[in-house]
């Protein structure tokens, strides 16, 4: 048996990954065991949790993947320091990253367990990004493509990819990235922390485009198909841009990534204090524009070269769900594959299949002729029975204090049917069951669920315990099947990874899901992938017609919940109505 360990490490959603004879094992963030969003450092809980779900110990690896090479694009990197002579803390910032990157042996032996003895290898960024894209996929042949802020002096890569492997053929470098662009922006608006792109993907469709013309000089689009970025505009090739993870904070805080040359073009940024307008809205919508404009060229460019009409794609840029809801309406491609953990997260995944893919007997188990298709989310802790009712006969006098009743439904279709029942009655239910997911979106098994027919649901669940934006949407797990009777696209999205047009005549059905353009980002569920979470819209389904459920993140400000006395917590310190604790249901009286 040949076991690879593939880690994400010093940068942003810190994580780890388990692959034996080629088949993965576990994944999982180290967000999720700190409780700080986007942690950065060393994923050591998530290694041992990775072991422990694999039954070895650290010993038996024997391959360990990082998804950053030092050795990468050196020259070019060299040339840039000689040429632009950045601030020397951005120089010797970098080094000290790099030094810190290079002792994976002795992080391993100080904060996991000594013992290690296989070998490390480092993967370039970019090509762990297209390895998590394309290796854990179902094509046998398909256009590789990643975009993100920066990795390995690299923002953007792209190439083929086959049985025989990647081939890598092209890339877009420091300081050029649509990452970049969008941060700076997501900043401009009044969004600092580390992340905060998605609030403004949630805000563009309030707005109109009336800002695209200006931001065609800040992005500038290339013969070739691919981009660059007018450098008046930015400061993060010129000084250091501190990213903070204080011990405790909830948000990692970014430093301003654009010049006051951007303010002399839109404006005055927005403080987080001001009240969105509708400058600020137009601004949003314009971002959205001027990005998809750049990513449609560059897979315009890439189809136009290869061919191919499958696309596998990754990169933080590849979390932006509405552009990826227009792929096929705008581009040649008809097939695509984004796994759950598309951004940095997931360069553990994709370092470790790309050390698979290169070392002799991989071990590679293969399905119809691939080696794995993650085709599901389910890679992170589970908690049996024994242990969720341990937890609440340990809690019961809070839980009697709080005015809760608990109760053991051993059936599964009992308790899906009273669950459905809650929802109907429109209750908020904290749905925690089976492994966590892998991934920043909670899929159905870290969840807070809701009634989509209710109008004021969002309202009902900001005011009880998301306490966030209210522009910002909910989105719908519906049943795969019946998605072309509801969305205009029809297609497999397990992830939440790209936003379609729910069908018109369905909008007003279904409010509490259905974003201010009419569109939604779906989760699609199939018995196979999740047979719990299945059986409950399929139950809720059976008493309104409507098979699908508002499904959002089981959390409060905090990274998604992991184990059961955290889903507790959540519960009672919010004014969630019914939390289902794997078999067992508990409820507020009254």
């Amino acid at each position: 048996m040949t076991a690879i360990l593939g880690i994400n490490a010093y940068h942003g959603d810190s994580s780890a990954c388990l692959i034996q004879d080629g088949k993965l094992v576990a994944a999982a963030e180290e967000e999720r065991f700190t409780r700080i969003k986007h942690w950065a450092g060393f994923p050591a809980q998530s290694i041992r949790y990775c072991l422990d779900a694999g039954g070895i110990p650290l010993s038996a690896i024997d391959h360990v993947a990082i998804n950053q090479d030092a050795k990468a694009n050196l020259w070019r990197k060299i040339a840039f320091t000689f040429s632009k002579r950045p601030d020397a803390h951005l120089v010797l910032d970098r080094v000290r990253t790099k030094r810190e990157r290079a002792n994976v042996e002795q992080e391993l032996a100080s904060k996991v367990a000594p013992g290690f003895s296989g070998k490390v290898h480092h993967v370039e960024h970019h090509l762990a990004h297209l390895s998590s894209a394309f290796m854990v996929s179902p094509f046998d042949e398909a256009v590789v493509v990643s975009i993100d802020g920066f990795g390995d002096f690299a923002s953007a890569a792209w190439g083929i990819a086959r049985h025989g492997g990647i081939q890598l053929d092209e890339k877009v470098y420091f300081p050029h990235s649509l990452g970049i662009f969008y941060e700076a922006m997501t900043q401009y608006l009044g969004f600092h922390h580390f992340g905060d792109e998605y609030k403004v993907m949630g805000l563009a469709p309030y707005g109109k485009p009336e800002y695209l013309e200006k931001l065609r000089r800040v992005v500038l689009l290339q013969q070739d198909g691919t981009f660059r970025l007018n450098l008046d505009f930015f400061q993060h090739h010129k000084q250091k841009v501190e990213y903070e993870w204080d011990n405790g904070a909830p948000l990692p805080h970014a430093g301003n990534l654009f010049s006051p040359a951007l303010v002399d073009l839109l404006g005055p940024a927005r403080e987080p204090h001001i009240e969105l307008d509708t400058r600020h809205r137009d601004i949003a919508r314009s971002v959205q524009a001027m990005y998809e404009e750049a990513f449609f060229h560059l897979l315009g460019m890439a189809h136009k070269r290869y061919g191919v009409d499958a696309l596998a794609l990754a990169g933080g840029c590849a979390m932006n769900s509405v552009a990826n809801g227009k792929v096929y309406a705008r581009t040649p491609f008809t097939r695509m594959y984004v796994q759950s953990a598309a951004g940095d997260a997931g360069g553990a995944v994709g370092a470790a299949y790309a050390v698979a893919h290169s070392v002799e007997d991989a071990g590679a188990q293969r399905v119809n002729g691939r080696r794995f298709v993650m085709d599901h989310a389910y890679w992170g802790p589970e908690f049996t029975v024994a242990q969720v009712g341990s937890l609440l006969s340990a809690r019961q006098a809070e839980l009697a204090a709080a005015g809760c009743i608990t109760e053991q439904v051993d059936d599964e279709n009992a308790l899906c049917a009273r669950t459905a029942v809650a929802l109907t009655e429109g209750k908020v239910v904290g749905w925690f069951q089976g492994r966590m997911e892998w991934g920043p979106r909670a899929l159905g098994n870290r969840s807070i669920l809701g009634d989509p027919r209710r109008s004021d649901m969002k309202e009902l669940l900001n005011l009880k315990i998301k306490r966030r934006e209210s522009f910002r949407p909910f989105a719908p797990s519906i049943l795969r099947s019946h998605v072309p009777e509801w969305f205009e696209t029809d297609d497999d999205v397990p992830f939440m990874m790209q936003v379609f047009q729910i069908r018109e005549e369905k909008r007003s059905s279904i409010p509490a899901v259905t974003h201010v353009d009419g569109s939604g980002r779906l989760q699609t569920v199939t018995e196979e992938s999740n047979p719990r979470y299945f059986r409950l819209i399929d139950a809720f389904r059976e008493i309104t017609g409507v098979p699908m459920l508002l499904n959002t993140s089981f959390n409060e400000n905090e990274p998604v919940v992991c184990r059961p006395e955290q889903a507790l917590d959540c519960f009672l310190r919010t004014r969630m109505d019914v939390l289902v604790l794997g078999d067992f249901i508990v409820s507020r009286n009254g």
